[in-house]
């Protein structure tokens, strides 16, 4: 399945400048590999060390938070939105 994944400003240069990227996957972790297969540099600014989502990062499949769906193993369909965003904490 086509997956197109939204990145903020601030992950953009990891990932070569661009501010999406169409992937491959049936779930959200599917594509989350996909898209770290093609920018290596996105693991480290998403996932923690034991390869779960970092504490702070958001990630949304069609406008729905996968915290309150099925997480990782949230199914998505064919030409889904994934936009990822990372907290911003300031003050």
């Amino acid at each position: 399945m086509s997956v197109t994944v939204k990145l903020p400003v601030q992950l953009r240069p990891s990932a070569g400048g661009v501010s999406q990227a169409s992937v491959e996957g049936t779930t959200v972790g599917e594509a989350l590999e996909s898209l770290f297969a093609s920018h290596p540099e996105l693991r480290e600014r998403i996932s923690d060390p034991q390869g779960s989502l970092r504490r702070f990062v958001n990630v949304y499949v069609s406008g729905e938070d996968i915290r309150f769906l099925d997480g990782v193993n949230t199914p998505v369909t064919d030409g889904a939105e994934l936009t990822i965003l990372p907290a911003v904490a300031g003050g």
